[in-house]
């Protein structure tokens, strides 16, 4: 069963004020795939996710683009991959990404995971993000299963 829901978001309080709604429903083992062009938003809605989760600050959330991953405490384990300056599946397979993607324990969210088209294509929810004005975002998810 697939879902397919669209927000519409006029300033980055928005947008992690549905990324906390999103994560005030994630179950552990989820793994949800983040697509968007530079400034979109992904890391906001993650900070809303992290929220959402049980996280007490959301300054504590911050884009992994130079570490790769950032793990976040709450209710579950929030695994953050940054996937930007990686170009080829063989990068993920040395770091053992499989193994925090699998765990069924954490939820991991992935930016850029168009990049790895395996990540894309075995996410439970896709949410691609897009700008639509200076502030303005539009959210759209795509879940599967649970």
């Amino acid at each position: 069963m697939s879902t397919r829901k669209k927000w519409e978001s006029h300033s980055p309080n928005q947008t992690i004020a549905r990324g906390r709604l999103i994560g005030q429903t994630l179950h552990p083992g989820t793994v949800i795939a983040l697509v968007g062009g530079l400034g979109s938003g992904k890391t906001t809605l993650v900070k809303g996710l992290a929220l959402g989760l049980g996280v007490k600050d959301s300054r504590e959330v911050k884009s992994p683009t130079f570490v790769i991953l950032h793990r976040y405490e709450g209710r579950s384990p929030l695994n953050h991959f940054d996937l930007y300056r990686l170009d080829r599946t063989s990068d993920l397979d040395r770091m053992g990404i499989e193994e925090f993607l699998s765990d069924p324990n954490a939820i991991s969210v992935v930016e850029w995971a168009d990049r790895i088209p395996s990540i894309l294509s075995e996410a439970d929810i896709r949410i691609e993000l897009s700008r639509s004005g200076d502030t303005d975002r539009l959210i759209q998810m795509d879940a599967r299963g649970r």
